[in-house]
């Protein structure tokens, strides 16, 4: 991997009205000619992302998103494409003019309160008109973090763009999450401290799954986590792995798999050695691992005729066997025995309204940023619908469950008080 991934990147939303001077605004931020600027209304047709490296932040990514006042049947689908965007993004910028504020700005900075983004206010075109007092004012309401600027003027007079840009940095800095600077562990926290070397055994299976020539991205993440930890790490298949245990002279101090062979690798696993797999790793790295510890004792709990929506993150063509429409949905009917009616959802096609459904499994989620998968698991939340991801979904259908969530005692215990709640009834 030669850059950064995408969904570990500081994601920023420029929004605004059409010709508020969104597009120019990114193109004087990034030095490029990023987005197409015209007088024309609506340029601007779908998201435009432009990944940079934006010191001293680091790797960020700008949204540039369609007018939210956009009309017509087709601005009806780019102000959609918008919405998403905003829920994609870390920090939300909001670009109006002197002295104008409508229900449409009003609109982003309601949005951006009910999903806790915080918000900068980017006052442009100050060269055509100097906004009043009052106007700052009331804006500072709204905003704590208020910039006034002529994306005009800034392009042609050097000083004007590096003042801009300070003024900027200094807003996204103080917006920025604190994970962003300090990102949680993937697995380095599991490993124990001390002056010996911890070793972790990576067990990657080479399947039709698995993309030719390389690794998948939470492996890769996983192996550079465990060097940033100063520790050991081995990558060995399914089939060798036994082989590799009774050659170590020392046990493993954790063991991590690809979910679909957690039951081998359990079996394979003397007690004692903590075990997990990628995606429960992920359910943590990128959400909330016991609540989706608690999704996945919902399993136990489906009754015939229920609505399950599996969600991917990413798209690809689906192979013969994949994951998420063929396996995951096979194994949930053998588990269960019940007749469900199954959805599956890919990219950024995920529902508003959850409520028709009995559980939503969701992949690791490695391609979204931790804050679009927060919201996700609250839409779930809102509508009182449970949810885990593939992982736990996984190793409670192989019964293997316990094991792989050993690693993790809280979500253990919130795995077990929910089964409990629901042994009354259901599927044992």
């Amino acid at each position: 991997m030669h850059e950064t991934p995408k969904a570990l990147r500081l994601h920023i939303g420029i929004f605004g009205r059409t010709n508020s001077g969104k597009s120019s605004f990114i193109n004087l931020v990034t030095g490029q000619s990023t987005s197409i600027v015209s007088p024309v209304a609506g340029t601007t047709t779908d998201v435009v992302r432009k990944s940079m490296e934006l010191l001293p932040l680091g790797p960020v990514t700008f949204l540039d998103t369609a007018g939210i006042d956009d009309g017509g049947e087709l601005g009806g689908l780019r102000v959609s494409r918008t919405r998403d965007a905003l829920a994609s993004s870390d920090i939300a910028i909001l670009v109006c003019e002197p002295s104008t504020w409508t229900v449409y700005e009003e609109g982003v900075v309601s949005a951006c309160a009910e999903q806790k983004t915080p918000l900068v206010i980017v006052v442009n075109k100050i060269d055509l008109q100097v906004p009043d007092q009052a106007f700052i004012a009331a804006l500072s309401g709204k905003s704590a973090h208020l910039i006034t600027l002529s994306c005009q003027r800034a392009r042609e007079d050097r000083n004007e763009r590096e003042d801009a840009l300070l003024a900027l940095k200094k807003a996204l800095i103080a917006c920025a999450p604190e994970s962003f600077f300090e990102p949680p562990a993937i697995l380095g926290d599991l490993l124990p401290s001390g002056s010996s070397l911890p070793l972790v055994v990576l067990i990657v299976p080479i399947d039709l799954q698995a993309p030719k020539g390389r690794l998948i991205l939470p492996q890769v993440q996983a192996i550079r986590d465990a060097l940033d930890s100063d520790a050991a790490c081995i990558v060995v298949k399914e089939r060798e792995y036994a082989a590799l245990l009774a050659s170590l002279s020392r046990p493993p101090d954790l063991v991590v798999c690809d979910s679909q062979v957690a039951l081998k690798m359990v079996a394979d696993t003397p007690d004692g050695i903590n075990c997990t797999t990628f995606s429960i790793l992920f359910s943590r790295f990128k959400g909330n691992i016991e609540l989706m510890a608690r999704g996945a004792a919902a399993l136990s709990r489906l009754a015939d005729g229920d609505r399950l929506l599996i969600s991917e993150a990413c798209t690809h063509h689906a192979l013969e066997d994949d994951i998420g429409r063929v396996k995951i949905p096979r194994w949930i009917r053998q588990y269960t025995g019940l007749a469900l009616d199954i959805e599956h959802v890919a990219g950024r096609d995920y529902p508003a309204d959850l409520s028709a459904y009995s559980l939503v499994i969701h992949c690791g989620a490695c391609t979204l940023t931790r804050r679009e998968m927060l919201l996700r698991i609250e839409l779930a939340r809102r509508a009182g619908v449970p949810v885990t991801n593939y992982g736990m979904a996984i190793s409670a259908l192989q019964g293997v469950i316990e094991r792989t969530l050993s690693p993790f005692p809280a979500a253990l215990d919130a795995y077990r008080e929910e089964l409990g709640s629901a042994s009354s009834g259901g599927i044992q």
